[in-house]
């Protein structure tokens, strides 16, 4: 799935998308995605300035927009203009390596149950084959309230 694709299945724009290409999808099983980290992201002049790190949340961010395409692929549809793709809750969020400018992040999502609506997912993030990042995502598709 190439960033033309991605731009269909998920709301988010620069500078807030952080997935760049899906390398794998199984249907309803997993997910393998990448984010190109580049130091021309706008959060790298704050985060650090003297030594620029990927805040963690943009991390656990960049594992639930995978996760997110993988639900919608499992159930074959996206949200339309009248739902929105939630975080439910993040739980043993751990942060193993620094992810800096010019590492590839590879996403590495398995979805380990749904719902009722709500998805259970184990999330990892990779750089050079290095765990870099691992927690497990609950998310949830709500009807935005008119």
């Amino acid at each position: 799935m190439d960033i033309h694709q991605i731009l269909k299945q998920l709301p988010h724009r620069y500078p807030i998308l952080l997935v760049d290409r899906v390398l794998e999808i199984e249907k309803g099983v997993r997910i393998k995605a990448l984010k190109n980290v580049s130091i021309n992201e706008p959060y790298f002049v704050g985060h650090f300035p003297h030594h620029p790190v990927m805040p963690g949340v943009l991390i656990l961010e960049a594992l639930a927009q995978a996760a997110a395409l993988l639900a919608f692929d499992a159930l074959g549809n996206a949200p339309d203009d009248q739902s929105v793709y939630y975080f439910a809750g993040i739980d043993g969020a751990r942060f193993k390596r620094p992810v800096e400018p010019g590492d590839q992040l590879i996403l590495d999502v398995e979805l380990d149950r749904m719902r009722a609506g709500v998805f259970k997912f184990n999330a990892k993030a990779y750089v050079g084959g290095e765990l870099a990042t691992e927690a497990q995502l609950m998310c949830t598709v709500k009807a935005i309230a008119k």
